[in-house]
């Protein structure tokens, strides 16, 4: 009976003071590298959507997550350096927000999982084998950027009914340019109009591609997504366009919102929103071989009537009642 009781006090002891040991066990953080060409200021809005995404997924920084954050400030070749940096940081995953993000994050590693939020190809790309079965260390959403540009230039025609020539700004020898070319091409045969593609590497080709544009009189312009459009959005691209009374289309509502004439796209915001569901996944033991590569459902167009009152074009009833959000 004593040894009994002795046993029982011995085992209170024990567990008495240990349940101050398990009720204090230290939190897991993890370290979220987030890797974008852009810059800090542009791509606030996107990072913030990020964090709230995460946020009601129960991850808080400083509590149980670090979100390390490397900016290029749109000068592409930063962004291997940064992406070794975040490498040797041993993050737990990369978030890359777009294509010129995503090639040097995987080139860097091969064993870290990437998420990527806003890749155009990224089978083309190389990036992964197929949408169903990713079957490497990236995984994430596309953008379907190609297929919309079809779209774009109908919307296009929509606004300027007597359209004959579009001049297509920022082609390049990609993949996906390759898709949005023949997307582009389609659409216009079909309606009868011609096509003028210009090249644009540098911020300096900016301004003389809207040159070209004029000399051959184009009745609009279709701007492709381009790195470097965005670096120049406001003080070039969108002021060239106003200065020669160019209606032009862009691929994200950046462009409108800083005074652009008219935006038809994925929406962005909810492709950083989702980014963060593969990031809890993956960090609740999830690999992204095995996460398929997420497609958009939702596409905004966008309309400014400032931009357009700018440059005296009227954009008929029908297609502001298919925006889905005007600004006045």
């Amino acid at each position: 009976m004593s040894e009994n009781i002795f046993v029982w006090l011995l085992t209170t002891v024990l567990l008495t003071a240990a349940s101050p040991a398990v009720s204090q066990q230290p939190t897991t953080i993890f370290r979220i590298g987030y890797l974008t060409a852009a810059s800090r200021s542009a791509n606030a809005a996107r990072a913030e959507v990020f964090r709230q995404g995460l946020r009601k997924l129960d991850y808080v920084e400083g509590k149980n997550i670090v979100i390390e954050s490397r900016f290029a400030d749109y000068k592409p070749d930063r962004l291997p350096a940064l992406a070794a940096e975040l490498v040797n940081l041993n993050v737990d995953v990369i978030v890359t927000g777009g294509r010129g993000a995503t090639r040097p994050a995987k080139q860097a590693t091969a064993l870290i999982p990437i998420v990527m939020t806003q890749d155009t190809d990224p089978v083309t790309d190389g990036f992964i084998a197929t949408l169903a079965r990713p079957g490497g260390n990236v995984t994430g959403l596309s953008t379907l950027a190609p297929e919309l540009s079809g779209k774009r230039l109908e919307t296009l025609q929509a606004v300027v009914p007597k359209l004959s020539r579009v001049a297509v700004l920022g082609i390049t020898t990609n993949s996906s340019d390759a898709q949005a070319s023949k997307e582009i091409e389609l659409a216009a045969r079909a309606a009868g109009i011609k096509l003028q593609f210009l090249k644009v590497a540098a911020p300096t080709e900016i301004e003389s591609a809207f040159r070209a544009a004029i000399r051959e009189r184009a009745d609009t312009a279709l701007m492709l997504d381009r790195v470097v459009f965005n670096s120049e959005r406001n003080q070039v691209v969108v002021a060239l366009a106003a200065r020669h009374r160019l209606p032009a289309i862009y691929s994200s509502s950046g462009y409108v919102i800083d005074g652009g004439l008219m935006s038809y796209g994925v929406n962005r915001s909810e492709l950083a929103r989702r980014a963060a569901t593969y990031v809890d996944k993956i960090l609740k033991g999830a690999k992204p071989a095995d996460l398929p590569v997420e497609q958009p459902t939702k596409f905004e167009f966008i309309i400014n009537l400032k931009a357009a009152k700018q440059i005296s074009l009227t954009i008929p009833p029908n297609v502001l009642a298919r925006a889905d959000r005007v600004i006045r």
